[in-house]
């Protein structure tokens, strides 16, 4: 039986897995290049009455979508501070965001990260970037619907991170919240990118009635950090 105790080194700095996010950030530079190619795909689409995601999505496939460093350690500052041991992930992609969660539950002293994703393929190069940061134990990524793949997942949830479809988040959160400790603490990334889309989603958080105080940070592309308190009764 193996019994993690709680590191005071800041985890990041473990040489295997500051080499996997040095190397997947700098591959997903090349996300601006997938983006520009879909853009034709994504206008049409609009044209047509449907959504820019509608486009993009036979590109994503090769797309990281991935948070960046600023908010990665965002993330994993606050899970070290809640001691967070379970953490559920909605849009694994490449598994970026995922190594930053995971090191942050070994850091803890053990635990798991739950993360979902909708591409097959995706999944196992997130499992293979996952195993060279030496992180594979804390992690588990499941392939499917979130909205499927997430319903069993135990109680209690320390943290969420929401980094998959927009028009999913208000869902998702609906899914987990009965599954949140109070003091819990959620992420959505990408509020100033989709201000619009995800407009709903911070009103939902900033209704005292749904349990949560929610703050939108500047880092990345716009990072809500919001902590649940418990719904009114």
């Amino acid at each position: 039986m193996n019994i993690h105790v709680p590191s005071t080194n800041h985890g990041l700095h473990d040489p295997k897995v500051k080499a996997a996010l040095e190397r997947l950030h700098r591959a997903a530079r090349g996300d601006a290049l997938v983006f520009l190619r879909g853009l034709p795909d994504a206008l049409a689409a609009k044209a047509r009455g449907k959504s820019l995601f509608d486009g993009l999505e036979p590109h994503m496939k090769k797309a990281f979508i991935q948070i960046s460093h600023a908010a990665g350690e965002a993330i994993y500052n606050t899970a070290r501070a809640i001691n967070a041991k379970r953490i559920v992930e909605f849009g694994t992609s490449f598994g970026v965001s995922t190594i930053y969660l995971a090191c942050a539950v070994r850091d803890n002293g053990g635990g798991k990260v739950v993360g979902s994703e909708l591409e097959p393929t995706k999944v196992v190069q997130a499992r293979q970037n996952i195993a060279s940061a030496g992180l594979e134990t804390f992690v588990d990524i499941r392939e499917g619907n979130a909205m499927k793949t997430l319903t069993d997942v135990e109680a209690p949830i320390d943290l969420v991170l929401l980094d998959g479809w927009k028009d999913l988040y208000i869902p998702l959160l609906k899914l987990l919240t009965p599954k949140l400790r109070r003091g819990s603490v959620v992420f959505a990334d990408n509020i100033h990118t989709f201000r619009k889309t995800l407009r709903p989603y911070v009103a939902y958080l900033r209704d005292p009635q749904n349990g949560f105080v929610t703050t939108t940070l500047s880092t990345g592309s716009g990072l809500e950090y919001s902590v649940y308190l418990g719904a009114e009764n």
